[in-house]
């Protein structure tokens, strides 16, 4: 089977993330320009209607494994392994994220298969997958392919767009599997975003305000937090300030943080460096507001404002209260 078999990750509500969504849109795509068929793993206990309605993302079979837990790697390798033996898929593909990133390079090693991670496209030539992937500093971009299968590719974050495919229910197909030793070790003791930002996943945002030194010192973060309530949306942070204790790590964009992908991505004294750049360059708009005229970041962003940030965006943020009235 020239099938791609998708890891789908969910809350403790038993709600898909949209990184899950975008890769079983994204690989349900690809399956038919393969002629194949996209499936999904699921684990723990996940009703059969949420279950079922992959399928409208373009899931033709949702295995589930009831018994084991969600967000430990380990066992998810251990039921992705089996699935893959099982019924002979030829890709694993994740959204990204760092559990994606962990499961995907288990099944790498458990299969003996060739990984390609930070992926940002996926082609169809020939029958087979190409993975695209940036190098040096995201300078260039090359062509990755698989001279045997499976193949495992694991997306950067928001790589893949969630695409709804109007299609029925997926067929559910309960499985059990018997974990490896090493598999149950761990234990998921409690679940959630640190910090105190209030637990939101800026992942998932689609107004989000970037603050980095240039905001002066922890106080001024409410610059940021006011200009992002205003327009519906979160703060976000550099590695500097997140070093300095100024927010918490949870929202840390970058090479070492999270790759965020909004509507609007706002930077606020942020320079722009290439380990910040590889984190936001997807943002369907990026704003910069800087001081610096030469800083890096107005090399990519959509507007440039050249200024005093602490008198622009204060500004700004009444503006957008009084248009919203």
């Amino acid at each position: 089977m020239a099938g791609i078999l998708v890891y789908a990750l969910h809350d403790d509500a038993g709600v898909f993330n949209n990184n899950s969504l975008g890769a079983i849109s994204e690989a349900a795509k690809l399956a038919g320009e393969i002629g194949g068929e996209a499936a999904a793993v699921v684990v723990g206990e996940v009703d059969d209607a949420a279950c079922a309605a992959l399928g409208g993302y373009g899931a033709s079979t949702v295995y589930r494994a009831k018994s084991v837990p969600e967000g430990l790697a380990q066992p998810i390798v251990d039921v992705m392994a089996k699935v893959i033996t099982d019924h002979g898929f030829s890709y694993a593909l994740f959204g990204g994220g760092l559990l994606g990133f962990e499961i995907g390079a288990g099944l790498t090693a458990r299969l003996g298969a060739g990984v390609t991670m930070e992926v940002t496209k996926v082609k169809a030539e020939d029958g087979k997958l190409i993975a695209e992937r940036p190098v040096l500093q995201d300078s260039a971009i090359v062509d990755v392919g698989y001279v045997s299968e499976p193949g495992i590719i694991i997306g950067r974050l928001n790589a893949f767009d969630v695409k709804p495919s109007g299609g029925g229910d997926a067929a559910v197909e309960d499985i059990e599997v018997e974990l490896s030793a090493w598999s149950t070790k761990a234990r998921m003791v409690t679940r959630g975003e640190s910090g105190d930002e209030g637990g939101v996943n800026i992942e998932d945002a689609d107004f989000l305000v970037g603050g980095g030194r240039g905001l002066g010192d922890k106080d001024n973060f409410a610059v940021a937090r006011e200009l992002a309530s205003a327009l519906g949306g979160e703060v976000a942070a550099t590695r500097a300030v997140v070093d300095a204790g100024w927010i918490p790590y949870s929202t840390q964009i970058g090479q070492t943080g999270k790759t965020v992908a909004p509507k609007l991505y706002l930077a606020l004294g942020i320079s722009g460096a290439i380990q910040h750049k590889v984190g936001m360059q997807n943002s369907e708009n990026i704003v910069a507001i800087n001081k610096d005229q030469n800083a890096p970041i107005f090399e990519f962003c959509d507007l440039g404002v050249v200024g005093d940030l602490h008198k622009i965006a204060p500004k700004l943020t009444e503006a957008i209260k009084a248009k919203k009235g």
